[in-house]
């Protein structure tokens, strides 16, 4: 079965001793917890990004509930995002105990629509999150200038674009600070959980530094400020280190299967990928879009092809965050893309013929509609 979340698999197998033995690396070393790999992924990362500050944490959700704590972030506070993400950006400012509050995406590039989120800031707003979506990059400049002439911090969620750039600016420079996930099917994923903040901001590293190690400051009895324990592991840290001096290597190779795709499906009736002006996409996700999805992704099943959706169900309605108040058709073009898009296999070890196989099928299915 050719299947999305069976990629790391095939890497795997790819680098297996270099793995183990970064386990073996640690192991060893009798330092289990924020030893000398976590410190070492955390200068290797932050140097990748240009960036003096990196904090290692135990995942990418974390990442964003610490990286709006040490932006000051908390209760009574609206922060600006999108709906059409992953459900954990949105869990994670509520965890603040502040409000999201959504604006709609562009209808080519799924990517919050800048233009809609100055009509949405209010006197309580205090932070705007982008979410870097699907490998490539919010448009930042207006969004940057519209934060300075508010006074507002900027919180990106790069959970989705490692490696990504914008203008020649790579996604996680461009705000006050940055989030990541290291989930193991993300560009650059461990093998487990992990996440990281980074920042080019002293106090705001200072800050996320104590938050995720229980709020203590400098002894390990003395909390400053009540915070979290959420450390990134050794293990995993190890295993970053390694996987990031290849993470270049991964886009490359993502891209190559992204050009695969546009040559062999132009043609087909399915609206492929835009990246928009100035991106250079690196293709977490291949994400496609059609308006007889259901009846594709039920013959793709028939042909041992499992294709994911990413999303089918916006933020704003989902259950949990009934109590927000947004009403079907508030945001239009997030709800619209729900019911079309999916995601087609995408990760550096897809074989060509596994992509083969889902081109060939897909034209098959298509030319059938």
């Amino acid at each position: 079965m050719v299947q999305y979340v069976w990629g790391y698999l095939g890497e795997y197998e790819d680098e297996r001793d270099d793995v183990l033995d970064a386990v073996d690396t640690v192991f060893r070393s009798g330092q289990l917890v924020l030893g000398r790999s976590v410190r070492g992924f955390e200068a290797e990362f932050a140097a990748y990004h240009g960036l003096p500050h990196c904090v290692g944490v135990d995942n990418g959700t974390n990442a964003i509930v610490l990286g709006l704590r040490a932006l000051g972030i908390g209760a009574g506070d609206e922060v600006v995002t999108v709906s059409n993400t992953a459900a954990p950006t949105v869990v994670a400012i509520d965890a603040v105990g502040a409000t999201p509050v959504f604006v709609d995406v562009h209808a080519d590039t799924y990517l919050m629509d800048v233009a809609q989120v100055e009509a949405v800031i209010t006197e309580r707003t205090r932070c705007l999150l982008p979410v870097h979506l699907y490998g490539q990059c919010v448009d930042m400049a207006p969004l940057r200038e519209l934060a300075e002439r508010h006074g507002i911090p900027i919180l990106e969620d790069c959970a989705q674009s490692h490696g990504a750039r914008h203008h020649g600016r790579i996604a996680g420079s461009m705000g006050q600070a940055a989030a990541f996930s290291f989930y193991p099917t993300k560009v650059l994923g461990a093998y487990g959980d992990g996440g990281a903040t980074v920042t080019a901001d002293p106090q705001v590293d200072a800050n996320l530094r104590r938050l995720r190690y229980y709020g203590m400051e400098s002894t390990y009895y003395v909390v400053s400020t009540p915070g979290y324990n959420s450390r990134l592991d050794e293990v995993q840290a190890e295993i970053l280190r390694r996987k990031l001096t290849r993470l270049d290597q991964y886009v490359a190779d993502r891209r190559a299967v992204a050009t695969r795709y546009a040559e062999a499906l132009g043609d087909s009736g399915l609206v492929l990928p835009a990246p928009a002006p100035g991106n250079d996409h690196v293709y977490y996700l291949y994400v496609v879009r059609h308006p007889e999805r259901e009846r594709i992704l039920a013959e793709l099943k028939r042909h041992d092809i499992a294709l994911t959706v990413s999303y089918p169900w916006p933020v704003h309605r989902q259950s949990g965050f009934a109590h927000l108040g947004y009403e079907p058709g508030s945001l239009p073009v997030t709800e619209a893309l729900a019911e079309e898009i999916f995601s087609l296999p995408m990760y550096p070890s897809l074989t060509s013929g596994d992509q083969d196989k889902v081109i060939d099928v897909l034209r098959t299915v298509l030319s059938a509609g």
